[in-house]
């Protein structure tokens, strides 16, 4: 881990500090300024423009340049010495200062700021361009020419370098606003808004929004895959070098980066790229986390919007309906016509469903139900003491068929057991002395492998009751031939009491 991770940040103290309110709105006009190209400030422009404000009315000078003495401390603030304006030697004794953010406090303000726009909401979006965008440059990157060499190695190392922060920023964006996205609708607030009845119409926007971006990702996460398995570690390095190269040529003044940190860093990048396509060690890829989270997310709105509609449909009221089915009975004539009306409106009363076991005849749908072949069904008694009639039957001897299977079982033991007998010489099998064996022979050697390695002395019992030991003669690997094919395993020898 780098170092300068168990580093306090000593930048960030002006936003927790007591005087927070001060040193937040000073710094935040530097900032401003600082956006508008105007990097140096005076400290008379800076106590000009606090008090602006109410909280800065009986704001002094002397407290402004103790505070900006303060963020000097924090290295917030950069001073230099003001020498342009100066007309006499007492002017310089008093060391008028301009004063520029320093790098760590221009990101810290541009992170307050994004923070500040953000709220409470996680943000984010489901940009379905983004895949398409980031496949594009994919196929840029790794396209090949005739001979089969990678083209984007004959450009120049800008050109390189500007594909690649392409790639590394569509990567980054999709990312993060993917999962910022799916943190937003699976929050609290929002599944509250989901039980309200203006959620209803809103529903399928939602939905649409979410499946239009699931169809983008399915069709193009698979060709992304494809091509980040066909790119091997050689093309990466070179990749990475020619990028590192190009960072080198940028002219610095401070101390310059090694070389090969700066390889290490992007080929690094190249394989958190492929472990969020393809997992890493049997984890989870974060493309079926993010395809499963989606999924699940439509299947939740779904059934807000289903209950939704079933608690407003329970809490509608029926009057106008029935008055209607009322009128529309009166108009009626005869009562058969009462009868049709009733059926289509509220289907057959006391019906009774009847199931039957024989096949159906056909499968054909233009065959109706009164034209099949008819099929009988046995009605029972729908009473507790109902029992059906059983014919009493006579007991069979299975004496015979037991004993011929007894004597057969214990035939192909006795085999077995002369089998394995033929195999023990000297009171010991070594496995690699052995000749071709028969299938049951090889299974009951593993299974004896089995129960010694589950003592701890490696000590185990033959089915008839003969000890042994097992012993694993040396580190080499043997080959256990039988009938049905070859097993390589441990120099197992197997010694007898």
């Amino acid at each position: 881990m780098d170092e300068r991770v168990f580093k306090p940040v000593k930048e960030a103290s002006y936003l927790t500090a007591g005087n927070a309110w001060r040193y937040r709105a000073i710094l935040r006009f530097f900032y401003q300024r600082y956006e508008r190209m105007q990097h140096f400030l005076l400290p008379e422009e800076v106590l000009r423009h606090l008090k602006r404000f109410p909280h800065f009315r009986d704001y002094t000078e002397e407290q402004l340049q103790q505070d900006l003495s303060q963020l000097v401390e924090w290295n917030n603030l950069v001073p230099r010495q003001d020498t342009g304006r100066i007309q006499t030697i007492e002017e310089f004794k008093k060391r008028k200062f301009r004063y520029q953010l320093t790098p760590y406090t221009v990101e810290l303000e541009r992170m307050v700021m994004a923070l500040e726009k953000m709220g409470d909401g996680y943000g984010g979006s489901l940009e379905r361009t983004l895949f398409d965008r980031l496949l594009q440059s994919l196929l840029t990157l790794t396209e090949r020419d005739d001979e089969g060499e990678h083209r984007v190695f004959h450009w120049s190392d800008e050109r390189i370098y500007r594909l690649w922060q392409d790639v590394a920023n569509d990567f980054h964006e999709l990312t993060r606003n993917a999962m910022d996205y799916i943190a937003h609708l699976q929050s609290e607030k929002v599944e509250e808004r989901m039980k309200e009845e203006a959620f209803f119409a809103f529903k399928e926007v939602v939905i649409r929004y979410l499946r239009d971006f699931m169809i983008s990702l399915q069709r193009t996460s698979y060709r992304i895959e494809g091509l980040l398995e066909e790119t091997d570690a050689d093309f990466v390095r070179r990749l990475a070098e020619r990028l590192a190269d190009y960072e080198l040529s940028i002219p610095r003044l401070e101390e310059r980066p090694v070389r090969e940190e700066l390889v290490e860093r992007r080929i690094g990048e190249w394989e958190d790229l492929k472990r969020w396509f393809f997992g890493d060690g049997g984890q989870e890829a974060e493309l079926v986390y993010l395809q499963n989270t989606t999924n699940e997310t439509i299947r939740k709105i779904t059934r807000f919007a289903q209950r939704l509609g079933e608690t407003v449909h329970h809490m509608r009221s029926r009057r106008a309906d029935y008055l209607h089915l009322a009128k529309w009975f009166a108009s009626l004539e005869t009562l058969d016509e009462a009868h049709k009306l009733s059926a289509c409106v509220f289907g057959v009363f006391r019906t009774r469903h009847l199931k039957v076991e024989e096949p159906k005849g056909t499968e054909s749908l233009d065959v109706e139900v009164w034209e099949a072949p008819p099929a009988p069904v046995i009605l029972k008694p729908r009473i507790t003491a109902y029992r059906e009639r059983v014919k009493p039957n006579a007991a069979d001897d299975h004496t015979a068929r037991k004993r011929a299977v007894r004597e057969t079982y214990l035939r192909r033991k006795e085999e077995e057991q002369l089998l394995l007998a033929e195999l023990i010489r000297q009171d010991r099998i070594a496995l690699r002395e052995l000749p071709p064996v028969k299938p049951v022979v090889r299974k009951t050697l593993l299974s004896w492998i089995a129960k010694s390695m589950a003592h701890p002395e490696r000590i185990g019992k033959t089915e008839t009751g003969r000890p042994f030991r097992l012993e694993v003669a040396s580190n080499r690997i043997i080959r256990l031939r039988a009938e049905d094919g070859v097993l390589e395993m441990p120099d197992i020898v197997f010694h007898f009491d």
